[in-house]
């Protein structure tokens, strides 16, 4: 990666955005390093507002929030025999954005916002 060309404020943002990544990654088996990654991209959303980095932020807290919903409406449909096939739905769908969104950071590229 040409991070040696970026700026010192690019490189921060880059540092930033890989490290929400991680926690995010990490939240798969502890789930208290999702809230801090989010917690993460509220506090310094404005900070990336017009680079790169801005659909990676957004993506990253709309990965946050769905699966959350998704966890709330697995857990409450447990009693009918399916929240198990919803949680399991919902970690498969936040395993699949947690990678993609990476690829794209990996490859500099702007995350499509859908």
């Amino acid at each position: 990666m040409e991070l040696e060309l970026l700026d010192e404020n690019e490189r921060r943002l880059n540092n930033l955005t890989l490290t929400v990544y991680i926690l995010q990654a990490v939240s798969l088996l502890v789930g208290v390093t999702g809230i801090v990654a989010v917690i993460i991209n509220y506090v310094k959303r404005d900070d990336v507002r017009g680079t790169l980095y801005e659909s990676h932020f957004e993506w990253q807290i709309r990965t946050f929030w769905l699966a959350l919903l998704g966890y709330v409406i697995g857990f409450a449909t447990l009693w009918l025999l399916v929240g198990g096939v919803v949680l399991f739905a919902v970690w498969v769908w936040y395993i699949y954005r947690v990678v993609k969104g990476f690829l794209y950071f990996n490859d500099r590229k702007p995350l499509p916002l859908q």
